[in-house]
């Protein structure tokens, strides 16, 4: 429940697409949907690492230059601060725009015209 300052606005339910698409950086506990959409939208990212699972997303994004990981659940005031510097730096926001023109949003159908070409080549014949 948020406190009665004004340093924190509470939402309800946003759309994560238009949001994340608005504003400087996204601090996020990870995960595949998140980072997802983050990633599309073009956002610099702070990952609160939690959890194993997030490993993974955290360093990819870390790799491509899109942002930075903290430890969690609760971050140090130290390395929070420092991912924020690496979050706002133009060279990141650079990146991750560059790293949103490649994710694809037709992996779906592209899976499924895979599986059916596979699937309806001609056999070759089995002797016995």
């Amino acid at each position: 429940m948020p406190d009665d300052r004004d340093d924190c606005l509470a939402v309800g339910e946003v759309n994560l697409q238009v949001l994340f698409g608005r504003v400087a950086a996204v601090v996020h506990h990870d995960g595949t949907g998140t980072t997802h959409v983050a990633t599309k939208a073009g956002a610099p990212q702070i990952v609160v690492r939690h959890i194993v699972g997030q490993v993974y997303y955290s360093e990819r994004l870390v790799e491509l230059g899109a942002g930075a990981a903290v430890d969690g659940p609760v971050p140090a005031f130290a390395s929070l601060s420092a991912a924020l510097e690496t979050a706002l730096a133009p060279a990141t926001r650079t990146r991750a725009a560059a790293v949103a023109d490649l994710i694809r949003t037709d992996g779906a159908s592209v899976a499924a015209r895979t599986l059916l070409d596979v699937t309806s080549r001609e056999k070759p014949a089995v002797s016995v």
